[in-house]
């Protein structure tokens, strides 16, 4: 590989952040091929009653553009 590209992504969960950058890795690799890595850069979250609700993840990921 000698090109990556790089996407950015919003992956959400109920359960926790990490669980979030999981679900955007997961649901991206559903249509993008060779992920070789991920950046995590903003952490935010959904409050309601004093609880967080909802969890979100920035992330970057980068995969190889494949030589044709």
């Amino acid at each position: 590989m000698s090109v990556a590209k790089v996407i950015e992504l919003v992956g959400e969960s109920n359960v926790g952040w990490e669980d979030a950058v999981r679900n955007a890795i997961k649901d991206a690799s559903k249509t993008v091929d060779n992920i070789t890595g991920v950046e995590v850069y903003n952490l935010t979250a959904n409050v309601r009653d004093g609880q967080i609700m909802d969890y979100k993840a920035n992330v970057k990921l980068a995969f190889g553009v494949m030589d044709r």
